[in-house]
């Protein structure tokens, strides 16, 4: 296999600049991991790199390219991945509703997320994006020879970054959890990532 590693720093950097940036996945991991600890943080992780590899592996496969070449298919995936960062959002704004209700006791345990494995997957298998993704940007870095192996490389290379970048996330959310899980800033966390899940939502189907 033959890889053109003039081409690895602007990779890397490239690679840095899309993990860094805000998206769903880290939404996801930051409230679940303040909320409901290290344990249902790491799960949600687990779940959005098995989905995340499922779309990668496609994608170095060929079908990703077979999707991308058909719309319907995508703008299913699209709607989907709509539909369910809708209800994520709903779901956050029953509990706010439900605990203003509720006035519950500050000292009560932090909330066990439901399935956080299924969560973190379902949150990004339903978004095409990760093939578009791959599709258009790691092709850009393949050097002469076969294609394949070198996709494989650069795919696992940007999955641990972000898996690195996700995991501290999780780490130090968790670690801070107890001393800012006050009914007044989980209020404004939970406020933030709902109306963060909601704008996600409507700008996939825009």
């Amino acid at each position: 296999m033959h890889m053109d590693f003039s081409q690895l720093p602007a990779f890397l950097l490239a690679c840095a600049i899309v993990v860094l940036t805000p998206g769903v996945d880290a939404f996801l991991l930051l409230r679940t991991s303040m909320r409901s600890g290290t344990r249902a943080g790491l799960l949600t992780l687990a779940g959005i790199h098995t989905a995340s590899a499922v779309q990668v592996g496609l994608v170095i496969s060929g079908l990703g390219v077979v999707l991308a070449s058909y719309p319907v298919v995508l703008t299913a995936l699209r709607w989907l991945g709509a539909a369910y960062l809708g209800y994520l959002a709903a779901t956050i704004v029953r509990g706010l509703i439900r605990s203003r209700k509720a006035k519950q006791d500050a000292e009560e345990p932090a909330p066990v997320a439901d399935r956080p494995f299924r969560r973190g997957f379902l949150c990004n298998i339903t978004n095409p994006k990760m093939i578009l993704f791959s599709i258009a940007f790691l092709p850009q870095f393949i050097g002469d020879g076969d294609a394949a192996p070198q996709l494989a490389l650069l795919a696992v290379v940007f999955l641990g970054l972000a898996a690195v970048w996700e995991l501290t996330i999780v780490l130090a959310a968790s670690r801070v959890a107890g001393r800012l899980r006050r009914p007044g800033f989980t209020t404004a966390l939970d406020t933030v990532c709902a109306a963060a899940f909601l704008t996600m939502s409507v700008a996939l189907v825009v």
